[in-house]
């Protein structure tokens, strides 16, 4: 094979390729369809052509055979009147128009013949087209519910990936919520060690320690003046007790001179 009947074969290898997943099943069934039912209608037509022309032939050998009984009856006329001559030439006549007539009806005979053979060709045709209309609508049905699981094969593939990208966005979303929720966290956290009152004043480390120190002598005096507070308020109630406890012994001490 030289190189351009290989380039020529592959092209049409390609033109295949294209033509056959362009067309549609559906328009090539529908396209056969009306392709025999055109053919059936031109048999029909040839059998109504071939009926015209027996019906034509029938006709004129009718009339032929009305001319062979005029003859007939001419030539028994002319014996009637001893005109043997019109007789013989009335005969030619008659015989001249049976030729004709056994012309005819080998002619209407084979029409026949071709419009009986017609007549089974248009029959057969006619249940191979009803056949084929139901097995064409038959696989229009099939071609049109594979068509639609197809589609609906396809629509989940592309579901399925839509799927995978909202899922990927959703792990994304949810990876920046939670670094959003620990700087959040971190955030708070700053906030309550004081780190950002560091931050945002201008004192140093010494500053800050002789201010704590502050704190803490002015917590510890606060504590000292509780504590002789509490003490003296002590003290008080132990005197008072003291006195109670005297008062107590000299009433039991008239109780008992009163007894004796």
């Amino acid at each position: 094979m030289g190189i351009l009947s290989r380039t020529s074969y592959v092209i049409r290898s390609k033109l295949n390729a294209v033509l056959n997943r362009a067309e549609d099943p559906t328009e090539t069934l529908d396209y056969s369809y009306e392709q025999m039912r055109d053919q059936l209608q031109q048999v029909k037509r040839g059998i109504a052509d071939l009926t015209t022309q027996k019906k034509r032939l029938e006709m004129q050998k009718r009339r032929l055979e009305e001319n062979v009984e005029k003859h007939n009856e001419q030539a028994r006329a002319a014996v009637e009147q001893d005109r043997e001559d019109l007789a013989r030439k009335a005969l030619e006549k008659k015989k001249a128009k049976m030729n004709q007539i056994e012309e005819l009806e080998r002619q209407i005979a084979d029409l026949q013949n071709q419009q009986d053979r017609l007549i089974d060709q248009k029959d057969e045709l006619q249940t191979r087209i009803e056949e084929f209309r139901t097995k064409k609508e038959t696989m229009k049905a099939r071609y049109e519910a594979a068509e639609a699981s197809s589609t609906v094969s396809e629509a989940m593939t592309a579901t399925g990936e839509e799927f995978e990208d909202v899922g990927r966005s959703i792990e994304r979303a949810e990876e920046q919520t939670q670094d959003m929720e620990a700087r959040a966290a971190a955030m708070d956290e700053l906030r309550e060690t004081g780190a950002f009152d560091e931050v945002l004043t201008d004192k140093d480390q010494i500053d800050r320690e002789l201010e704590q120190v502050s704190s803490d002598s002015g917590v510890d005096a606060e504590l000292e003046t509780l504590k002789s507070e509490v003490g003296a308020s002590g003290a008080d109630e132990a005197d008072e007790e003291v006195e109670l406890d005297e008062d107590v012994e000299a009433e039991l001490t008239e109780l008992q001179d009163e007894e004796n």
